[in-house]
């Protein structure tokens, strides 16, 4: 059609036809019926010029190119050839591949990795297919639009990543065969997108040779710290080793006493004869030295001498890294500063043999003293708590506070003072003297009381919880007591003074203070007592035994039990004031029961108190997947019994059960426990919600 088009044209232009001589005049008389006409009817001198077939074409004018078949070309002469030219054979070094036979991973649906060699293996393949998917171009901007000029960009780059992670596990003669083809079918039998296909033939394995650490022989403890470097000729070469074992040298220099050493980056210089790479790691011991003194900023607000308190070092002792940076977070764990830093200052250098000694220069900025809280909490049984303190946390330079607190509640009013004292005598052990009075209208007693309490303890503490605590002090109570309130009725009081010498003691295995998952508890207190009412004197001792085990069942749930014992021999259960009494029942003792509600009850059904208790519990924590996981279920059962004897009665043991719900927080789980009591009295309630931060115990 095109050729006829062409020849018809060049015909036209021979006759010299303007486009007017081209329209028939039946064609302007009437253009819409001559078009429905077709060619049918068309008169001979309306059809315009005809066009004979068989005609050869007239040429152009000024056209004098001759037609192909009238074209002669010369014939092709072979080259000669050149002997300096060689054609290497194109194969794959090394052992014999067969990529039929490879062991192939599909990382995405467009991309496949294959390891054809079998003999030796590819020793790294688990790892190095961890690490390939991680960093992969192809499977980071996977989409269901991508074409192939995409893939093959895409494609390109991840060749070169697989080259360098072959690198870095010690195969410096690895190749890589890339191949974009073939493609996944669709849902319905259609083709859907090419596939890239990497074999990766890693070749022989490199090994460490030569390995210089620069100076590290001239340190006095060189033989400990080479052993520290745990990377020895033969080894098999691998970058990340050299990395980590470089972080193990310069840990172990930290810790023996170098603070000034220096390690340069490492170079490898890898031998392809020799299939072997020589590592330099330039290393600079610059000396041993002792701790000297500590020294502050700001002497009147902490001093040095307080921060010699506070650290875990004498003065003579070997420098170690990890104690200057346990003294920066017990600094920061006083909450009077808002930024510290610690800097070893050179005091004397090494000599004769022997160490130098390093000062410890703290610099601080103070932070915000004054703290106002609040705190609020309800039990069904209980009530409501609420909770406020004023404090200024360093009126006593230094890290003596004071507090002034305040307890409105629906069974209980108070106002107290307290004076606490920090790191008294040594790292975290306190002394608090606490003075304040109280009110108290539960069901058991109703109570007013004026305490004095003096303590001295060592405490666990988030930054350092300890596996033995301890406390000892003293406890001077007046107490102005009596039976609840019955139909109206007020009964009579009783006026109570009570001196005690309190003492604690708990070991601690457990792997966290708030929430454990793991380890025991094992916690004893001891108060021996004197008690004068009514001109008459009575000597008793309050003892209890607590008792708590957690154990990780899987990532999921971990199971917890509880068990504590109390008694209280020597005096006869009217000679000891109620408050002093034993009780069960409530968010921290026995679940599904009312606070104190639990034991031996007076004339009008009352709880009276006891003078031993046994209380059991045991739960199970169960993470979900709800918030991250920061939502956990805990079903729980809990029973527990109080006696007027020494020694517990179980013939009266209530049982509660529930279900509860855990929020962890940064500082902690929040509680909100939901428990009904099993075989209740008639006059507990059939439900009792407790809402707290932390665990039940």
């Amino acid at each position: 059609m095109g050729v006829f088009a062409l020849a018809q044209a060049a015909s036209l232009c021979a006759q010299d036809l303007r486009l007017e001589d081209l329209i028939p005049d039946s064609a302007v008389e009437n253009p819409d019926a001559w078009a429905d006409q077709g060619t049918e009817g068309v008169e001979a001198e309306d059809a315009g010029p005809v066009v004979d077939p068989d005609t050869p074409i007239d040429p152009l004018p000024g056209d004098t190119l001759a037609w192909p078949d009238e074209i002669e070309l010369p014939p092709l002469e072979p080259l000669p050839p050149e002997d300096d030219i060689e054609f290497a054979d194109l194969e794959i070094a090394g052992p014999q591949v067969a990529f039929g036979e490879a062991d192939t991973r599909r990382i995405t649906d467009e991309l496949i990795l294959g390891f054809p060699q079998q003999e030796p293996p590819f020793s790294a393949d688990g790892d190095f297919v961890d690490r390939f998917t991680a960093l992969s171009t192809i499977r980071e901007l996977d989409t269901d639009e991508d074409n192939l000029a995409q893939l093959a960009a895409r494609a390109r780059e991840d060749e070169e990543l697989l080259g360098e992670l072959l690198r870095v596990y010690g195969y410096y003669d690895g190749q890589v065969v890339r191949s974009i083809g073939g493609t996944e079918p669709g849902a319905e039998g259609t083709a859907r997108r090419p596939v890239v296909r990497f074999d990766v033939i890693p070749g022989e394995r490199y090994t460490f040779a030569a390995i210089d650490l620069g100076n590290l022989a001239s340190a006095a403890d060189a033989a400990v710290l080479r052993e520290s470097f745990e990377i020895r000729p033969g080894d098999p070469l691998d970058s990340d080793r050299i990395v980590s074992e470089q972080a193990d040298l310069d840990r172990m220099l930290g810790e023996t006493g170098y603070v000034f050493a220096e390690i340069d980056a490492p170079e490898l210089l890898i031998d392809h004869d020799r299939v072997e790479g020589d590592l330099t790691l330039p290393v600079e011991p610059n000396g041993k030295y002792v701790f000297g003194e500590i020294t502050s900023n700001d002497p009147q607000f902490l001093s040095g001498r307080h921060f010699a308190t506070i650290a875990r070092f004498d003065p003579g002792d070997v420098y170690q890294r990890t104690l200057e940076f346990d003294l920066r977070r017990a600094i920061t764990a006083t909450g009077l500063v808002s930024s510290v830093t610690v800097t070893p200052r050179e005091v004397a250098p090494p000599a004769g043999g022997e160490p130098g000694t390093v000062a410890m220069d703290v610099e601080i900025a103070r932070a915000d003293l004054r703290t106002i809280a609040g705190a609020i909490g309800y039990g069904s049984e209980e009530g409501i708590r609420l909770q406020a303190s004023w404090e200024h946390r360093n009126l006593f330079p230094p890290e003596g506070s004071l507090r002034l607190r305040g307890i409105v509640g629906t069974q209980e009013q108070l106002a107290g003072i307290t004076f606490r004292k920090n790191n008294f005598g040594g790292r975290d052990r306190v002394l608090t003297v606490d003075g304040f009075a109280t009110t108290i209208d539960s069901p058991a007693f109703d109570a007013r009381t004026v305490s004095l309490v003096a303590t001295y303890e060592q405490l666990s503490t988030l930054l350092f919880q300890k596996p033995v605590s301890w406390s000892g002090g003293i406890e001077l109570v007046a107490t102005d007591e009596r039976p609840p309130v019955v139909d109206g009725i007020a009964q009579p009081r009783e006026t109570f003074f009570v001196a005690a010498l309190p003492g604690f003691a708990q070991v601690d295995t457990s792997d966290d203070l708030l929430d454990p998952t793991r380890g025991f508890r094992l916690s004893a207190r001891l108060s021996p007592e004197v008690s004068r009412s009514n001109r008459m004197e009575d000597f008793y001792l309050r003892a209890r035994i607590d008792g708590s085990y957690y154990q990780q069942v899987n990532d999921r749930v971990v199971l917890a039990g509880r068990v504590a014992v109390g008694s209280i021999p020597g005096a006869p259960l009217g000679a000891i004031a109620p408050s002093r009494r034993y009780y069960a029942g409530g968010g921290g003792s026995v679940r599904g029961y009312g606070f104190r509600e639990i034991g031996p009850v007076n004339i009008v059904g009352e709880p009276s108190g006891g003078r031993s208790l046994v209380e059991v519990a045991a739960e199970a924590r169960i993470r979900t997947g709800l918030f991250d996981g920061a939502v956990s279920v805990v079903p729980f059962v809990d029973a527990g019994s109080v006696s007027p004897s020494v020694t517990p009665d179980f013939d009266e043991i209530k049982i509660g059960a529930g279900i509860g719900i855990r929020y962890t927080t940064g500082f902690g789980p929040i509680r909100v426990d939901v428990g009904v009591p099993i075989n209740p009295d008639p006059d507990d309630s059939p439900v009792a919600v407790y809402v707290s931060l932390g665990q039940a115990f």
